[in-house]
Protein backbone atom coordinates (compact mmCIF):
# COMPACT_ATOMS: atom_id res chain seq x y z
CA UNK A 1 0.00 0.00 0.00
CA UNK A 2 1.43 3.36 -0.98
CA UNK A 3 0.71 6.42 1.10
CA UNK A 4 -0.94 9.52 -0.32
CA UNK A 5 1.39 12.50 -0.06
CA UNK A 6 0.05 14.86 -2.70
CA UNK A 7 -3.63 15.50 -1.94
CA UNK A 8 -4.92 19.03 -1.50
CA UNK A 9 -6.47 18.19 1.88
CA UNK A 10 -3.19 16.73 3.14
CA UNK A 11 -1.27 19.80 2.05
CA UNK A 12 -3.70 22.09 3.89
CA UNK A 13 -3.11 20.13 7.09
CA UNK A 14 0.66 19.89 6.67
CA UNK A 15 0.90 23.62 5.95
CA UNK A 16 -1.20 24.44 9.03
CA UNK A 17 -4.10 25.88 7.02
CA UNK A 18 -6.64 24.41 9.43
CA UNK A 19 -9.35 27.02 8.79
CA UNK A 20 -9.33 26.31 5.05
CA UNK A 21 -9.33 22.56 5.71
CA UNK A 22 -12.32 22.98 8.04
CA UNK A 23 -14.23 25.00 5.43
CA UNK A 24 -13.83 22.15 2.98
CA UNK A 25 -14.68 19.55 5.66
CA UNK A 26 -18.01 21.32 6.28
CA UNK A 27 -18.97 20.81 2.63
CA UNK A 28 -18.00 17.14 2.46
CA UNK A 29 -16.44 14.74 4.99
CA UNK A 30 -12.70 14.64 4.31
CA UNK A 31 -11.34 11.55 2.60
CA UNK A 32 -7.82 11.07 3.92
CA UNK A 33 -7.62 7.32 3.39
CA UNK A 34 -4.03 6.02 3.26
CA UNK A 35 -2.66 9.52 3.80
CA UNK A 36 0.73 10.22 5.36
CA UNK A 37 0.02 12.59 8.26
CA UNK A 38 3.05 11.67 10.33
CA UNK A 39 4.03 14.45 12.74
CA UNK A 40 1.22 16.72 11.49
CA UNK A 41 -0.28 19.23 13.92
CA UNK A 42 -3.98 18.43 13.59
CA UNK A 43 -5.24 20.40 16.57
CA UNK A 44 -8.43 22.20 15.61
CA UNK A 45 -8.98 20.16 12.44
CA UNK A 46 -12.53 19.00 11.78
CA UNK A 47 -11.97 15.24 11.53
CA UNK A 48 -15.29 14.27 13.13
CA UNK A 49 -16.54 12.39 10.04
CA UNK A 50 -13.21 11.90 8.25
CA UNK A 51 -12.18 8.76 6.42
CA UNK A 52 -8.82 8.01 8.04
CA UNK A 53 -8.63 4.33 7.04
CA UNK A 54 -5.02 3.12 6.82
CA UNK A 55 -3.73 6.62 7.58
CA UNK A 56 -0.36 7.14 9.28
CA UNK A 57 -0.89 9.44 12.24
CA UNK A 58 2.40 8.55 13.92
CA UNK A 59 3.76 11.38 16.04
CA UNK A 60 0.82 13.55 14.96
CA UNK A 61 -0.67 16.07 17.38
CA UNK A 62 -4.28 15.02 17.89
CA UNK A 63 -4.80 16.79 21.19
CA UNK A 64 -8.46 17.72 21.58
CA UNK A 65 -9.45 16.42 18.12
CA UNK A 66 -12.93 14.90 17.87
CA UNK A 67 -12.70 11.62 15.96
CA UNK A 68 -15.97 10.20 17.29
CA UNK A 69 -17.46 9.37 13.87
CA UNK A 70 -14.17 9.04 11.97
CA UNK A 71 -13.20 5.78 10.28
CA UNK A 72 -9.83 4.87 11.80
CA UNK A 73 -9.74 1.22 10.75
CA UNK A 74 -6.15 0.36 9.87
CA UNK A 75 -4.75 3.71 11.06
CA UNK A 76 -1.63 3.94 13.21
CA UNK A 77 -1.27 6.49 16.02
CA UNK A 78 2.14 5.40 17.29
CA UNK A 79 3.58 8.03 19.66
CA UNK A 80 0.89 10.56 18.68
CA UNK A 81 -0.17 13.23 21.14
CA UNK A 82 -3.72 12.13 21.95
CA UNK A 83 -4.61 13.90 25.20
CA UNK A 84 -8.24 14.98 25.03
CA UNK A 85 -8.85 13.29 21.66
CA UNK A 86 -12.27 11.64 21.35
CA UNK A 87 -12.13 8.26 19.61
CA UNK A 88 -14.98 6.28 18.02
CA UNK A 89 -16.79 3.85 20.32
CA UNK A 90 -16.08 1.10 17.75
CA UNK A 91 -12.40 1.25 18.78
CA UNK A 92 -11.82 -0.42 22.15
CA UNK A 93 -9.46 1.36 24.54
CA UNK A 94 -7.02 -1.56 24.34
CA UNK A 95 -6.84 -1.24 20.55
CA UNK A 96 -6.07 2.48 20.84
CA UNK A 97 -3.45 1.86 23.54
CA UNK A 98 -1.65 -0.87 21.59
CA UNK A 99 -1.53 1.30 18.47
CA UNK A 100 -0.28 4.27 20.46
CA UNK A 101 2.47 2.37 22.26
CA UNK A 102 3.50 -0.25 19.68
CA UNK A 103 2.44 1.21 16.34
CA UNK A 104 -0.01 -1.59 15.54
CA UNK A 105 -2.73 -0.61 13.09
CA UNK A 106 -6.11 -0.22 14.78
CA UNK A 107 -9.00 -2.50 13.90
CA UNK A 108 -12.55 -1.57 14.83
CA UNK A 109 -14.35 -4.15 16.92
CA UNK A 110 -11.19 -5.84 18.24
CA UNK A 111 -9.79 -5.67 21.72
Amino acid sequence: MSLVRDSQLRMLLIEGKIDEFNRQAEEEPPNLESTDLRAADLRGANLLHANLRDTYLRNADLRGVDLFHADLDGASIHAARISGARFPPSLPALEISVSHHLGVRMRAGRG
